[in-house]
C-alpha cells in the first residue's frame, strides 16, 4: 500500500485483504487449494464453515458502512464460498 492512499482507501484495501485471507483459508479447508506451509491438500469442513461464518459475520456487522464496491466484493466472495461448501459437502 502506498502512502498516497487516503485512510478510507487503505481501510478498504485492508478489508478486501482480510476477506481474501478468509477465502483462501476456506478454500484450503475444503481441499480446493494446497496449504502453502505443508504443500498438501487438507480437508476440514468444520474449519471451512468457520471461515465462511466469519465472512458472513463481517458482512452483517459492517452493513451500512461499506461502499457498494466493498459490499459487492464481500457478497460475491461469500456466495462463492457457500456454493463451494455445499458442493464439497454433497460429494463427501
Amino acid at each position: 500500500m502506498t502512502q498516497d492512499m487516503t485512510k478510507e482507501q487503505k481501510n478498504s484495501a485492508l478489508l478486501m485483504s482480510l476477506i481474501m485471507n478468509f477465502q483462501t483459508g476456506a478454500m484450503q479447508a475444503m481441499g480446493k487449494i494446497k496449504n502453502p506451509v505443508t504443500d498438501k491438500i487438507e480437508f476440514s469442513l468444520e474449519q471451512a464453515s468457520m471461515y465462511i461464518d466469519m465472512v458472513d459475520m463481517l458482512l452483517e456487522k459492517t452493513k451500512g458502512n461499506l461502499s457498494a464496491e466493498e459490499s459487492g466484493f464481500v457478497s460475491k466472495i461469500l456466495a462463492e464460498l457457500k456454493m463451494n461448501y455445499v458442493n464439497v459437502k454433497k460429494n463427501n
